[in-house]
């Protein structure tokens, strides 16, 4: 997935493009408004990181001279203005997040996903990565039509990677998500579970990034 930063600050456009690239994402940079309003008449970006302080536009304006086109692209909001009014204007001209700076890059992480909702390529409530479809309902998951029996655990990992398509997730994240509580971020437990994984699904289906975590092949 490609996302578009559209920052003045080098170093925190920095900081930013490195943390999202670690985590599976292509980042384009952009440093004023009019760029980024005449790439976004262009398809390919999947969510726009905006700032609002840019040195030819107010971020704000860029947002309503992108909805006015008609553009339903994610644009999730970063600002210095703390200010009620502000976060009021800016969702009411079309942002889907608001984030105030300073803020954490966990945070920022989390509302890019959580913005970018991916959708199911399969019947309602199917999962599909790939030659993987998964039945949350059921339980179930087949490998070009073939039915893979899973432990319930197997099960949640895989669900997580497929709840996030294309993107590298960390251990601790994988642990957050599959066993809902904290372990120890040195414990091998993912590791083992994605082994298992891999033999029932295929060695080829989840890849390790290294120093990053780990990523599901579509």
């Amino acid at each position: 997935m490609k996302l578009l930063l559209v920052e003045d600050e080098e170093r925190v456009a920095s900081f930013l493009n490195k943390g999202l690239r670690a985590h599976g994402y292509d980042v384009e940079w952009m440093q004023n408004g009019q760029d980024a309003l005449a790439r976004l008449q262009h398809p390919g970006i999947s969510l726009v990181i905006l700032d609002l302080g840019l040195p030819d536009l107010d971020g704000l304006d860029v947002l309503e001279g992108l909805r006015d086109r008609g553009s339903t692209v994610p644009v999730l909001v970063l600002s210095a203005r703390g200010r009620v009014d502000d976060r009021v204007k800016g969702l009411n001209l079309g942002a889907d997040d608001y984030l105030g700076k300073p803020f954490a890059f966990e945070e920022l992480l989390a509302r890019v996903r959580a913005n970018l909702r991916p959708r199911a390529t399969g019947p309602p409530g199917v999962l599909q990565a790939g030659r993987i479809c998964i039945d949350p309902l059921r339980r179930e998951v087949t490998v070009d039509g073939r039915v893979v029996s899973l432990s319930a655990r197997e099960f949640s990992l895989l669900k997580a990677f497929a709840d996030h398509p294309g993107q590298v997730l960390s251990r601790q994240e994988l642990l957050s998500m599959a066993w809902d509580i904290n372990f120890d971020p040195q414990t091998n437990l993912v590791d083992v579970y994605i082994g298992y994984l891999r033999r029932k699904l295929g060695e080829p289906t989840i890849a390790t990034v290294r120093g990053a975590g780990y990523c599901l092949q579509s």
